[in-house]
């Protein structure tokens, strides 16, 4: 179960690089640089090939339990280091001083923080009171499901589980909710859905934390669980992991957590699992 070269997340590294071309280079200049975004893809490829090759091979509970035993080696940052991660991970890649909302999809600046009505805070995709984890480190502080998001519109999501249908989300376009679950825009429908299975091999009672598990089901409430895992794994599929995400992968990699998302790597393995 080799990672390609040509993977999604490679070809996103490939651009990167050719990115960094000075805007004035020359034609000539910008086609003897494309060997060296291939030869960085190439190596991160395979990076990545032998941080999963324990899972190799696998699927099922045996594909789960394997990828739960890699990425549980992690480092941890505090709730309060969590406020200068995510002007990390998710800088707007147009504007360094700002970050992406992730339901609003509004690029804000990065010093708004806080909790006034129109700041940006931090948003628990897996609901912290689903578990009952609260902020505390581990599952409370783990970047790969934190992500920016309005005041008003992280209070309006709450701690609703995730389905289809409802009525528009002021400030967030494309998004719903209704009583009991909350509609993400379509532009991150799979980024939810991979950062909530992230956390269910992640977090399997070790720790000291509860064992978090995806199900079919609304109104969890407190239970260690969320849904709908069938509409998650729709999501998955509509939206591919994209270059926003995969690098931010990549920078919780490198900078802060030392683990991965497996499924941004290998979204195949969504439906290996369930």
């Amino acid at each position: 179960m080799k990672i390609s070269p040509r993977a999604p997340w490679a070809t996103g590294l490939a651009v990167a690089a050719l990115a960094l071309i000075p805007a004035n280079a020359s034609a000539g200049s910008q086609r003897t640089a494309a060997p060296h975004a291939d030869a960085a893809a190439a190596t991160a490829a395979t990076s990545v090939d032998a941080y999963y090759a324990a899972a190799e091979g696998k699927t099922g509970a045996a594909l789960k339990t394997a990828l739960h035993n890699i990425i549980k080696n992690q480092s941890k940052v505090t709730y309060d280091g969590v406020w200068n991660a995510l002007k990390v991970t998710d800088q707007d890649p147009a504007n360094p001083d700002n970050v992406i909302l992730v339901y609003s999809g509004r690029s804000q600046s990065k010093s708004s923080n806080g909790g006034g009505a129109n700041d940006w805070n931090r948003e628990h995709v897996w609901a912290k009171s689903h578990g009952d984890f609260g902020t505390a480190t581990g599952p409370g502080t783990d970047l790969h499901h934190l992500r920016p998001e309005d005041v008003t519109v992280n209070n309006t999501r709450g701690n609703k589980d995730f389905d289809m249908g409802g009525s528009p989300v002021a400030e967030a376009p494309g998004s719903f909710t209704d009583s009991d679950s909350f509609e993400p825009r379509d532009a991150v429908k799979g980024d939810v859905a991979r950062m909530l299975l992230y956390m269910a091999v992640r977090y399997d009672g070790g720790d000291g934390f509860a064992n978090l598990e995806v199900n079919d089901k609304v109104n969890n409430g407190t239970a260690p669980a969320i849904g709908r895992i069938s509409v998650l794994k729709q999501w998955s599929r509509q939206d591919p992991p994209d270059a926003f995400e995969q690098h931010r992968n990549q920078v919780i990699f490198d900078t802060f957590q030392h683990n991965r998302n497996p499924f941004i790597d290998h979204p195949e393995w969504v439906d290996s699992i369930w």
